[in-house]
């Protein structure tokens, strides 16, 4: 079978990068981008209406992969990724900005959802989880990267962060000149899901998958949201804000290394809920004031969160998706994970500060990885049962 060369893999690497860009670019410097925007009344928004725009989107999007290709909808979707992103500099009116941020989301659902059919096209079996690892390695790198970009450029000026949406645009000549337009004709799209349905009786079906997207989400974003206004009452500024972000990023990066040894040792659902323990961690470190040990800590334990759910959950989509209607699922698991960051917005709602929405967000991941744990050995029983019969 013909494979995709390391530029070309390289190359789909960094448009997954693009995924988290969306609101990392300006998160680092979001209060001041806010002020010269006019948009003080509601900075939050900023970074999670692009989300929304996902959302609403990625029903489009997943129809646009399946009638026309995913090469064809991911050229489109970085067209208009880099035009949205930089148009935001020039834009004054509200309607039109929050408008423009929305947009930019259904940008980033097409790239995404058409970005991970290809490499769903191109990889197979556990070679496909280990890319997919790399990928969720490579969305969070891009965290790193562009979250102290971002920082240092808007220390600079405002506006400076705003360029690197233009990012898309070279990722789209890098897609022309390293990836083929045809993909493998591969013989066995459909043998992924058949053996894991038939092997996995313990997993969660794709319903409870996309559950879980959506909860991850809203857990993980609520730190890139919360961080950077918490860490300004404590007296940290942009670049100290930054930093950490980035490190939280880093930290995912290098869990993701580790998905495809761990998941076939410990399986899928054991993992996914070791993951919201460490969420769980993470959140009550970042409860207490005035501590940087805490802070970077529970930026280490919300890295590791991050780098065992997405990439997994991504992976998990796949296997249980065939490979007519793959674009179409992989288009949900899109509404899952924007629709966790997007619901993050409503946090400024809740009453008593950051310290009382860290401790809900500790909480919540607890409940949820002992749901996680009872599912996984409630399944494990009926399954021993039935092998018994």
């Amino acid at each position: 079978m013909k494979r995709l060369s390391p530029f070309g893999s390289y190359t789909l690497l960094c448009i997954a990068s693009l995924t988290i860009m969306v609101g990392s670019v300006i998160a680092p410097g979001l209060l001041s981008i806010a002020t010269a925007l006019g948009v003080t009344h509601s900075p939050v928004w900023l970074i999670t209406l692009p989300a929304l725009g996902a959302v609403i989107f990625a029903p489009i999007a997943g129809k646009i992969i399946d009638k026309y290709g995913a090469y064809s909808a991911l050229t489109f979707g970085l067209i208009l990724y880099g035009a949205f992103g930089i148009a935001l500099f020039w834009l004054q009116s509200t309607v039109l900005i929050f408008l423009d941020r929305l947009l930019l989301g259904a940008a980033t659902a097409l790239v995404m959802a058409s970005g991970t059919v290809l490499i769903s096209q191109w990889y197979v079996g556990q070679q496909r989880l280990a890319m997919m690892a790399k990928q969720g390695m490579a969305i969070e790198l891009g965290g790193v990267i562009f979250l102290f970009l971002g920082g240092q450029l808007a220390a600079a000026h405002w506006g400076l962060p705003l360029s690197l949406y233009l990012l898309a645009w070279l990722f789209l000549a890098m897609l022309y000149l390293f990836v083929p337009k045809n993909p493998p004709s591969l013989q066995q799209p459909t043998k992924d899901v058949q053996q894991h349905s038939t092997t996995s009786i313990t997993g969660l079906s794709l319903s409870g998958v996309l559950i879980c997207a959506t909860l991850a989400m809203v857990i993980f974003f609520t730190s890139t949201v919360l961080l950077p206004i918490s860490m300004a009452e404590q007296g940290y500024n942009e670049q100290q804000t930054g930093y950490l972000l980035a490190f939280i990023s880093l930290v995912a990066v290098l869990s993701a290394h580790f998905l495809p040894k761990l998941e076939p040792k410990f399986g899928e659902t054991p993992l996914l809920a070791s993951a919201f323990i460490f969420y769980a961690f993470a959140y009550f470190c970042f409860s207490f004031e005035a501590a940087t040990w805490l802070l970077v800590l529970g930026a280490i334990c919300a890295g590791i969160g991050f780098g065992f759910t997405i990439p997994l959950l991504n992976h998990m989509t796949v296997l249980r998706s065939k490979e007519n209607v793959r674009g179409r699922n992989l288009s949900y698991f899109t509404m899952a994970v924007f629709s966790g960051q997007f619901l993050t917005s409503f946090i400024e709602f809740i009453e008593g500060g950051s310290h009382v929405v860290f401790l809900l967000c500790s909480v919540s991941a607890a409940i949820i990885a002992i749901v996680l744990f009872v599912f996984n050995n409630v399944n494990k029983a009926k399954s021993n049962v039935a092998n018994s019969l």
